[in-house]
């Protein structure tokens, strides 16, 4: 049976062929029983007694058995009584019992191995010229490869400090320190203040060890434990001892005096004490692209081999990988931070609450590493209590779909905001996204609930149909003319009205929900339609499920492979305005018309019971209709809405919207909306195709 090397039992030039290395995978066997007749067979004085025949390497000839002669004639018979010079003969079975191979500079247990077990793994008692743990070129050239691309795979700042601390502990040091500046410096900004050091993450050989026969304390001599040692701040006063080791950048032991202060300065005031004597502590400064951002001090305990010369330079390499790692991990870190707040900002903080409607949304990433995207969603109020629902798409999940995103939103905010129809306002985003570039392209559906009407009118450019779902459980896809999207330009965009019935949930929604690489769209639009219904039957026939859960359990259906793509989801549940709660007329605009307004609106308010705040109702509507009547020339509207709040709406020709002065003690009127600011809960005006509307709330009671 030829044995292997493995990489830290390799033959060495002159090592002892005895070494207890070079047994590390043999097989125990018990001894012949005529072993000491064999021994007695063999006269004394033979060549070679006592000794163990040569191990064969790959691509060699083995040598020759037991009882044969060389070219040279010299007898390779191994004789002896003494069984560390026996060979082991090697058994025919599987051997079960063969010990598993140890890391190399993983410090011995007092104890709990034989001495032979205890040299091999420290190097204490062997003679000069043994193979030692990492004394040899190859040993650290492989330990500073593993442990590099540890460190390498981190993408954050914690992940690669952790791999810095368990690609070194056990198997360069037994514990490990990191320190970084904090705050930590990003790119080429200049850091202010004074450099102040936090401990971040340390790492040391556990208390308890995993051998061979099971978990076992490992006694630890008298010496201060290395998990007490450090503090969480440390400041770097200039010109003091710390601050020259830092600037010298290279790694150095702390058995010199002025490492020693240095020690003292990082560690506090006693914590060099607790750090081992001799060459069993590393101080390696971490210097990133710019400038020193922390410091690494590595520690052996005493029963362990000390720092070889050498180790600096293992050292130097793992402070360089980690320094530019931390570097790289915090340019990163800025970048995430500005996705998610363009993110945050491009999309609705939070979601108004109109009359008759009640909304949910939810905005999932595509991936961690792209957490900005191009889908967005939004509600906006329109006149009348009516409310615009949005939802769109920007090819793509970068920093510029986020931005072109951006302009999309605002610009239907103000389309929204002129009170244009569905298809129009998508004929100007179509034409926004023109100017934008040639290769903007987007999805988009907008969409109008009037709670008055229970009615919805929906225009879309090529977004997938929105789900409505109906309060006995049945959900069904909207039939919506697809269009083209926006940014192709010369097409038409066409809009259709349909019910609103109340107590249904709209859901409108990106292709991310509903297309991956496992399933096409229409496919997913049937998964999503069938979920709608199970979550619907849950609930019962007469109560509509949560919003929020509902969104919950929207997201539940994706799977492992289903995140392609970022998602936007908008939920709307129309409860609707009651058309007795509705008061509507029209007024001529007359002298008479603000008399007979307050009127009208007494009475509406004693068929609702709200005769409390007919005073205030009766001013103010009084005000806004003699404005109304001021500058009018065709009929004007009064309309009532009776909900949670009482809302009342004036509407005339005249686009100019009224606005708040301070009127002066000598002018006869500008007082009306005075008066409606301090009385109201809330006012406004809004401008329509058609004019403008002026409305303002009172609180019911």
């Amino acid at each position: 049976m030829t044995e292997q090397p493995t990489s830290f039992e390799r033959p060495q030039t002159g090592a002892d062929p005895a070494d207890p290395r070079g047994a590390l995978l043999r097989t125990s066997a018990p001894s012949h029983p005529n072993s000491a007749e064999h021994a007695s067979d063999t006269p004394s004085h033979a060549p070679g007694a006592g000794a163990l025949p040569a191990q064969a390497r790959a691509g060699e000839t083995p040598p020759a058995g037991p009882g044969t002669t060389t070219s040279s004639g010299k007898d390779t018979r191994a004789v002896g009584t003494d069984p560390e010079h026996s060979q082991p003969a090697v058994s025919a079975e599987p051997d079960t019992h063969r010990p598993r191979p140890v890391p190399e500079a993983i410090p011995a247990q007092p104890g709990t191995e034989s001495a032979k077990s205890q040299e091999r793994r420290t190097g204490q008692g062997l003679p000069p010229g043994r193979p030692t743990p990492m004394r040899r070129d190859g040993d650290r050239l492989r330990f500073v490869g593993a442990a590099t691309r540890r460190i390498a795979r981190g993408i954050d700042l914690d992940e690669i400090v952790m791999g810095l601390c368990r690609a070194t502990v056990p198997t360069f040091s037994d514990a490990i320190l990191v320190y970084l500046r904090d705050p930590l410096p990003v790119g080429d900004e200049r850091p202010t203040g004074p450099l102040v050091l936090r401990l971040r993450r340390t790492d040391r050989i556990p208390q308890e060890r995993d051998l061979e026969d099971g978990i076992l304390p490992v006694p630890v001599p008298d010496q201060p434990e290395l998990d007490t040692i450090g503090t969480e701040l440390c400041e770097v006063r200039p010109g003091s001892a710390l601050a020259e080791v830092l600037r010298g950048v290279r790694p150095v032991f702390t058995d010199t005096s002025d490492v020693r202060a240095a020690l003292t300065e990082l560690l506090g005031e006693g914590g060099e004490f607790t750090v081992p004597a001799g060459q069993r502590a590393i101080l390696a400064p971490l210097r990133g692209r710019r400038r020193v951002i922390g410091a690494a001090l590595f520690l052996r305990r005493p029963e362990r081999i000390a720092f070889e010369p050498d180790d600096l330079l293992v050292a130097a390499q793992l402070a360089t990988h980690s320094a530019l790692g931390i570097d790289k991990a915090v340019l990163y870190g800025r970048e995430a931070y500005i996705a998610d707040e363009l993110q945050r900002t491009m999309l609705p903080e939070t979601l108004p609450r109109p009359t008759g409607v009640r909304l949910a949304s939810r905005y999932l990433p595509a991936a961690e590493t792209a957490r900005v995207g191009g889908d967005w969603y939004d509600a906006i109020p329109l006149p009348g209590s009516r409310v615009a629902l949005v939802v769109g798409d920007v090819m793509g999940h970068s920093m510029t779909s986020a931005a072109i995103m951006g302009q999309l939103r605002t610009t239907a905010q103000t389309l929204a905001g002129l009170d244009l129809p569905p298809q129009e306002v998508l004929h100007h985003l179509d034409e926004q996204a023109q100017r934008l570039g040639t290769d903007r392209m987007a999805t988009c559906l907008y969409a109008v609930y009037d709670p008055v009407s229970h009615r919805i009118t929906i225009a879309n450019a090529g977004h997938p149909p929105p789900v409505l779902l109906h309060l006995g459980g049945r959900a069904e896809v909207l039939r919506v003319p697809p269009g083209a999207p926006i940014g192709v330009g010369g097409v038409d965009f066409e809009a259709v009205e349909l019910d609103a019935p109340a107590g249904a949930t709209l859901l409108l929604y990106t292709d991310g929900l509903v297309e991956s690489r496992l399933r096409d769209v229409w496919t997913g639009i049937e998964q999503l339609r069938e979920k709608l219904a199970a979550t619907a039957q849950l609930t019962g026939p007469d109560h509509p499920p949560p919003l929020e859960a509902l969104c919950d359990e929207v997201l539940d259906m994706l799977g492992p492979g289903d995140r392609d793509d970022d998602i936007a989801l908008l939920a709307a549940r129309f409860d609707g305005i009651a058309p007795s709660d509705v008061a509507y007329w029209f007024l001529e605009p007359e002298d008479a018309a603000p008399g007979r307004a307050r009127r009208l609106a007494r009475r509406a308010l004693a068929r609702w019971g709200m005769e409390e705040i007919t005073d205030s109702v009766e001013l103010l509507v009084s005000e806004v209709v003699t404005n109304a009547v001021r500058y009018a020339t065709r009929p004007i509207t009064l309309r009532l809405l009776r909900t949670d709040v009482l809302r009342c709406e004036v509407g005339d020709d005249v686009p100019q919207l009224p606005r708040l002065r301070q009127a002066r003690a000598t002018d006869e009127g500008g007082r009306g909306l005075y008066l409606v600011n301090r009385l109201a809960r809330r006012w406004g005006a809004t401008r329509l195709s058609t004019g403008k509307v002026v409305w303002f709330e009172l609180n019911s009671s």
